[in-house]
């Protein structure tokens, strides 16, 4: 039996007591745990996919795991070692909530993104370190105990905030910083998206310290550029192509093994496409322009033999054409339209990388055009109006408009574009 098919959610804290009984004890028993001497880790359920028995005791009994199995189920507070396992983890936290929830976080992406162990050991280690810090200034409380409240979203943005205070004189470099920004600031977004907290409370944080890593490889193509190369293209199939860099921001492995499987189309202009596995881990994409190639595209290769692949190869043992062919389409396009950078034509990650600096550029007018409402409230702060004021969809749909305008002013009304 699989995770999915225990349905955690249906089962009442009775059901799951004889759940216990008659699933985990005997896998415990089999795995070398002697459940008398104490209770499973949360890395040995998540290894016998009993990982969701976490969330469904948070969610709908409020009840930790150490709680379900010490006071309900009985057992001790040890965590025994079966065959195989690891030492535990000394965390430094006391609170089991917080550990709980980095623990959920860490196996999902361990299974779901195919994250190499050294990554997952790396980002326990920041969480942890995180966590500790938040611990020391504010108590024992859970990093989650408050993002179900969005009333609570001022007073956690502090205490998150000064966290990073501290971290801050701790590293030495930019980088350093950033990447525990980045790795709690997923953590939190995991909260947001797939465990209902109405907030991340370190939403925004980048721009507050302005901290960056200087990084001269990070070239890329301009609009102009971006325009030239796009006017170039002249095929449906080409056009896709550059839009799948430059306007979706994907990598070019992402492109290569594209489907139609993945994008989820709606009337609503919330368009996206799905990553069950990533870089990062499971994601979506915002699809903001360019959902008529898309569809051509998939008019031009409709027959009962397609397999779904949107750039399709049948030379190819996988299906579909390689990382290497994206990258040279799309230097054969740029020599095409004399955009050079630095004097060489441009990498498919090049292009990429115009989404990234054209979805800065988007915040920043965002914010900008919260001036006013700043003004109205009497705040001397965009950032104060966009944690405090906004919610996250507001924000959401703000980004997504200043962004698509960018788009259609690089990609829009190209002289010899299909219209269809």
């Amino acid at each position: 039996m699989t995770e999915s098919q225990y349905q955690w959610a249906r089962k009442s804290l009775s059901e799951l007591i004889d759940f216990y009984y008659s699933e985990i004890r005997p896998a415990m028993r089999e795995a070398g745990y002697e459940p008398q001497h104490g209770r499973p880790s949360y890395e040995w359920l998540a290894a016998n996919e009993f990982a969701g028995l976490s969330h469904t005791l948070r969610q709908h009994h409020d009840l930790t795991v150490k709680e379900f199995f010490v006071e309900e189920v009985g057992l001790g507070d040890d965590t025994p070692r079966g065959d195989g396992d690891d030492p535990g983890y000394d965390w430094g936290i006391r609170s089991d909530e917080t550990i709980e929830a980095i623990q959920t976080y860490l196996s999902t992406q361990r299974d779901r993104g195919e994250l190499a162990a050294s990554t997952v050991t790396s980002r326990r280690s920041r969480l942890a370190e995180y966590a500790r810090i938040y611990e020391q200034h504010h108590g024992s409380l859970s990093l989650t105990r408050n993002l179900d409240d969005i009333e609570e979203r001022p007073a956690e943005n502090d205490r998150c905030m000064e966290v990073f205070d501290v971290l801050k004189e701790r590293l030495s470099t930019d980088q350093s910083r950033l990447k525990y920004l980045g790795d709690v600031q997923q953590f939190y977004d995991y909260q947001v998206r797939f465990e209902g907290a109405k907030y991340n409370p370190l939403d925004g944080a980048n721009d507050q310290f302005r901290w960056e890593i200087d990084n001269r490889d990070n070239k890329t193509v301009d609009a102009e550029g971006m325009r030239a190369i796009y006017e170039a293209a002249d095929s449906i199939e080409s056009q896709l192509l550059v839009l799948s860099l430059g306007a979706w921001g994907l990598r070019p492995n992402e492109v290569a093994s594209l489907t139609i499987d993945q994008f989820e189309l709606s009337d609503d202009e919330d368009n996206r496409i799905v990553f069950e596995q990533r870089k990062n881990g499971p994601g979506e994409v915002a699809v903001l322009f360019g959902v008529d190639v898309l569809k051509q595209r998939v008019v031009d290769l409709d027959d009962p033999g397609w397999d779904g692949y949107l750039f399709p190869s049948e030379r190819s043992s996988t299906g579909h054409i390689t990382p290497q062919t994206i990258t040279n389409r799309f230097k054969r396009l740029a020599v095409d339209a004399g955009v050079t950078v630095e004097g060489e034509p441009p990498t498919a990650k090049m292009g990429r990388r115009f989404w990234y600096t054209t979805y800065n550029e988007a915040v920043k007018q965002m914010m900008e055009g919260l001036e006013g409402i700043a003004a109205d409230q009497g705040s001397s702060s965009t950032e104060i109006v966009s944690q405090n004021y906004l919610s996250e969809a507001e924000k959401r749909r703000y980004r997504r408009e200043s962004m698509r305008d960018k788009l259609e002013a690089v990609f829009g009304n190209v002289v010899g574009e299909d219209p269809s």
